[in-house]
């Protein structure tokens, strides 16, 4: 069955589930360009309904239970107005798996779900790239929405216009612990600690390890991670607003830690780890880096390498 025939038959039926995976952009030099896909989700059923309603569960509920300023209805709302769609109401039953304002891909995640919402039940007729491709214009730059949508670890450009985006499976015994401390760190304020240029030096650097990054990816060569996540564009800059970054980024390459980097905007940091046979000691040695910040949540991750769930009811629309 083609794309066109899948987003069809999808749009033709009454209800909507989605389950959207967090995501870990940048990875270290791959600044607006690469993301990780981690299994936690943001879980959402849709149905049409006299008028909006939303139970919300998991993470930050009084957030994603607000019908007011709520971000998945405004995308939703806008979308449908913008393709000339008359409104529709929904009750809303949302589990989200998400840290919010952390740096885990939450507003891609919401983005998404809000496109996704709008194409299915304004019968747009979209396929699955049609709806990626619109959740990233509206996130602006290609990587944490991509690795939502397609799973894995994600390479993307995006010119304004054609999204371009590959993934590739991450080897199945990697892992990840993502530190999480308690207060969040809004996306603008963390750009706005970057400088407005950079010199040629800083820019190959990370051009290079870019392509190695990839590239170990792709054959599983661990023992290049650690040197390939390093960055000279926005972490030494991030690192005055995310202050668990500099305590964690010297346990970068040491016993089982392949890498560690910024997790997008911060200021949750992302561990990569090589086996989770080595979870637990790598925690304690977390803890111990970190002593002193404050409350830090430490989740145990594993890469998500499918795709974006989103799976419709059986009975056609009216």
């Amino acid at each position: 069955m083609t794309e066109q025939a899948i987003g069809e038959q999808i749009s033709g039926a009454t209800e909507l589930h989605l389950r959207l995976p967090a995501t870990s952009a940048n990875v270290g030099p791959g600044f607006d360009t690469l993301a990780i896909a981690l299994n936690f989700y943001l879980e959402i059923d849709a149905r049409e309904a006299e008028a909006f309603s939303i139970r919300a569960t998991g993470r930050n509920p009084e957030v994603c239970g607000a019908i007011d300023r709520n971000l998945l209805l405004d995308v939703y709302r806008k979308t449908l107005a913008a393709n000339n769609r008359e409104l529709r109401p929904l009750a809303l039953e949302v589990n989200n798996g998400i840290p919010l304002g952390m740096g885990c891909g939450s507003s891609a995640a919401v983005r998404l779900a809000g496109v996704a919402l709008a194409a299915h039940f304004g019968r747009l007729g979209w396929n699955r790239e049609r709806i990626l491709t619109e959740a990233t214009r509206l996130e602006g730059h290609p990587d944490n929405a991509s690795a939502c949508w397609l799973g894995g670890f994600v390479a993307g450009c995006w010119d304004g216009v054609k999204l371009r985006a590959v993934s590739l499976p991450a080897p199945s015994a990697w892992e990840a612990l993502v530190a999480i401390p308690e207060k969040p760190l809004a996306t603008a304020a963390s750009r706005a600690v970057l400088p407005p240029a950079y010199n040629r030096a800083d820019v190959v650097a990370n051009l290079q390890r870019v392509a190695v990054l990839t590239a170990a990816f792709a054959t599983g060569r661990g023992e290049f991670i650690a040197e390939a996540m390093r960055d000279r564009m926005h972490q030494p800059y991030r690192s005055k607003v995310c202050p668990l970054l500099p305590r964690l980024l010297p346990l970068s390459g040491s016993e089982s830690i392949l890498g560690v980097a910024l997790s997008g905007a911060g200021p949750a940091v992302l561990l990569l780890v090589e086996s989770s046979g080595a979870i637990d000691a790598i925690e304690a040695r977390v803890r111990q880096a970190i002593s002193g910040l404050g409350p830090v949540e430490i989740l145990h991750c594993e890469i998500e390498n499918h795709p974006a769930e989103m799976s419709a009811g059986a009975l056609p629309l009216p």
